[in-house]
C-alpha cells in the first residue's frame, strides 16, 4: 500500500511573490516616468515611499512563508525566495535614502562661500504640492555644511577670468550642467557659443586727409585705470563686474532637478570661483548638492591643472 504525504501550500509566500512583483514593477514605472516622462518629484518620492511599503510587506509575507517551509515543509520556498529578490530594489533605494537623511545635515542649499553666497540670478521655483514648504537659508544652515563638507571650499586660479571662464563652460557641459543665464560677459551667449561682434560703419577718410595716417583705427580707446581699493564703494564695482552663471542638471539615475550658480570674480592677478547648489524640492537634499559642488570643483581643478593656487 502506497502511503502518500500532502504537504501543505503557504499562501503567504505566494502573496508575498505577487506583491514583490507589483512593488517592483512600480518601483521601475515611477523611477522611467522620473527619469525620462512628466513625473514631478513629489509624486515620484509619495509613489516611491509606497512602493517600499509593498516590498516591506512582501518581505514579512516570505519570512512567514520561510518559517512554514521549515516547520511543516509547506510548498512556497520558491515563491518566498522571488519575493525577497523583488523586493530588494524598492527597499535598497529608500534604505539609502534613509541613511543619507539620518547621516546628513537637514539642509538643501549649499555653498563656497559661506559669508557671501552668490545670489540667484532668476530664484528657483517649484510646486512643493505635499512636501513641506521651502525655509530660508540661514547662518545655522552654514555652519551645519561648513561641519559636515569641510572640503567644500572657493577655489582661486592664476589667470585671466576669461581662461577661466571657458573652463567653467567646458566642465559644466562635462558635467551636463545646462547653463539658463549668464551676467557679467555681453560676448558669450548661455549655451556658450561666441556672439559675433556688432560692426560699425566705417567713415570714409575725406579727401583732405593724410594718406600716410593709419586708416585701421579702433573705434574705442581702453584706458587704463587703478584697481580699486577694498572699500564699499570698491566691493560695489566688484560685484557689478563678477561673471554669474546659472545652470540646473539632474541626477543621472534618479534624475532629482538642482539648481546650480557660479561666479568668477576677479581679484589681482587670479580668479575666484565660487559654486552654490540647492535642491529645488524639499528642504533636505541627503548630501547630493556637496556631491555636485564636490564634483564640479574636482573636474574644474583637474581643467585648470597648472594654474590653481594655493
Amino acid at each position: 500500500m502506497t502511503i502518500r504525504f500532502d504537504r501543505p501550500v503557504s499562501h503567504a509566500a505566494l502573496a508575498a511573490r505577487l506583491i514583490a512583483s507589483f512593488a517592483l514593477v512600480l518601483c521601475g514605472v515611477i523611477l522611467i516616468g522620473h527619469r525620462f516622462g512628466p513625473l514631478e518629484t513629489p509624486y515620484f518620492v509619495l509613489l516611491l515611499l509606497i512602493s517600499a511599503g509593498f516590498a516591506a510587506l512582501a518581505v514579512l509575507l516570505a519570512v512567514v512563508g520561510l518559517t512554514q517551509l521549515w516547520r511543516m515543509a509547506a510548498l512556497g520556498g520558491v515563491s518566498a525566495v522571488k519575493a525577497l529578490i523583488y523586493a530588494a530594489l524598492p527597499l535598497a533605494i529608500v534604505g539609502i535614502g534613509v541613511e543619507r537623511y539620518w547621516t546628513r545635515p537637514a539642509i538643501y542649499d549649499v555653498s563656497t562661500d559661506l559669508a557671501d553666497a552668490p545670489e540667484w540670478l532668476a530664484t528657483p521655483e517649484a510646486k512643493q504640492l505635499w512636501l513641506p514648504a521651502r525655509r530660508l537659508v540661514t547662518s545655522g544652515d552654514r555652519e551645519a555644511q561648513n561641519i559636515a563638507y569641510p572640503a567644500l571650499t572657493s577655489r582661486r586660479y592664476e589667470g585671466a577670468s576669461d581662461r577661466v571662464l571657458e573652463a567653467v563652460r567646458k566642465v559644466a557641459g562635462d558635467n551636463h550642467i545646462t547653463i539658463v543665464k549668464v551676467v557679467g560677459t555681453d560676448l558669450v551667449d548661455p549655451n556658450g557659443d561666441q556672439k559675433p561682434r556688432r560692426r560699425t560703419p566705417r567713415q570714409r577718410p575725406s579727401p583732405t586727409a593724410d594718406d600716410s595716417a593709419v586708416t585701421d583705427m579702433p573705434d574705442i580707446i581702453p584706458v587704463p585705470t587703478p584697481r580699486p581699493y577694498r572699500d564699499g564703494v570698491a566691493d560695489l564695482i566688484r560685484q557689478n563686474t563678477d561673471v554669474i552663471l546659472q545652470g540646473e542638471t539632474r541626477t543621472r539615475i534618479f534624475g532629482l532637478h538642482f539648481d546650480v550658480l557660479i561666479r568668477l570674480r576677479e581679484e589681482a592677478e587670479t580668479t575666484l570661483v565660487d559654486v552654490r547648489v540647492a535642491s529645488r524640492y524639499g528642504q533636505d537634499d541627503l548630501g547630493i548638492s556637496a556631491d555636485i559642488a564636490e564634483s564640479y570643483l574636482k573636474a574644474l581643478d583637474a581643467e585648470l591643472l597648472g594654474i590653481a593656487g594655493s
